[in-house]
């Protein structure tokens, strides 16, 4: 059965005035999850919709006795089902950060194939260093993630003309193609040139590119990462670009943000980008639109999409 949801609070009130009017039947309060909510009780909430960067202690979700459903911002919601039980529904903010995400991942892997950050510093220093790099076009990328932004970042690469292939939890054939699963990453990793990560982290994918699979990569092969960082092993990765047998260009690290004195900082082999993958001009309108899908269904009594946790949903 359905569980009903009648008090829903959104994080701030701009995205609440753009979601304006609410459908009838659902009652609307502000809570970024300090202090106390506005507009409602805490114990009349049935419904979060979570802030989109985790600045503070969510585990005061764990205490509202009525909550029915978590709705986020991310794609990934790592963490959340152990602060609110299994009971509690979780719906993820999948597709809205994918293209943003997917042009992300192709602009990192041309700027590190192409110099485009050594071209900067060469700038800044006046130096003209025309040398010859490798094309994107013609190589061998091995994009590991098939979900929403994995299609999106598939799509993107079909002008680059490369040679594709597919990693997914099993092998299959969709309607692209050939899915590797992962037990063929090893041998598959060591016939690319890149390697595109854009696979959500949980239990099965933990470490997925762990030292096995990262030594294997031929030399001056590149990763990017553009999933979350614990889906690379950061200690194995780190050893390998200082080594300068391989080169990065991660958007996500682990842990984040990438600690002082690291010495990936100081890396010319490395671009670090501070996890804004999706945070961009196509976020805030994807996000309403999302919403207030979502909104409708909860009035009409139906499930939410995205679902990554079912609970009282079920």
């Amino acid at each position: 059965m359905v569980q009903a949801i009648t008090t829903i609070t959104f994080p701030d009130p701009a995205l609440l005035e753009a979601l304006a009017p609410l459908p009838a039947g659902l009652t609307a309060g502000l809570w970024d999850l300090r202090g106390d909510p506005e507009g409602v009780r805490a114990q009349d909430i049935d419904a979060v919709v979570l802030p989109y960067v985790a600045g503070n202690d969510w585990r005061v979700l764990g205490t509202l006795p009525q909550l029915k459903l978590v709705q986020t911002q991310t794609t990934g919601y790592e963490g959340i089902a152990e602060l609110v039980g299994p009971q509690v529904a979780i719906a993820s903010a999948a597709g809205v950060h994918a293209a943003s995400t997917a042009e992300l991942a192709v602009g990192l892997a041309l700027a590190s194939l192409r110099g485009i950050d050594q071209m900067v510093r060469d700038q800044s220093a006046g130096i003209w260093n025309s040398v010859r790099r490798r094309s994107l076009a013609d190589s061998r990328v091995l994009l590991v993630g098939v979900g929403g932004i994995g299609r999106e970042i598939a799509r993107r690469l079909e002008p680059f003309e490369v040679e594709l292939a597919r990693v997914g939890r099993t092998a299959r054939d969709d309607d692209a193609g050939r899915v590797h699963g992962t037990d063929e990453l090893v041998a598959l990793a060591g016939r690319c040139d890149v390697m595109i990560v854009a696979t959500p982290l949980d239990e099965t994918t933990y470490h997925l590119v762990d030292a096995e699979v990262l030594e294997a990569m031929p030399d001056g092969a590149l990763l990017v990462n553009v999933g979350r960082g614990a889906v690379v092993d950061s200690a194995a990765l780190t050893a390998q670009v200082l080594a300068g047998r391989l080169k990065a260009a991660v958007d996500v690290f682990d842990p984040e943000p990438v600690p002082a004195g690291h010495p990936l900082w100081q890396c010319e082999d490395i671009i670090i980008s501070p996890h804004v993958g999706g945070n961009t001009t196509a976020f805030g309108p994807r996000m309403v639109k999302l919403l207030r899908g979502q909104l409708v269904r909860l009035a009409q009594g139906e499930k939410p999409d995205n679902l990554v946790q079912p609970g009282s949903f079920a």
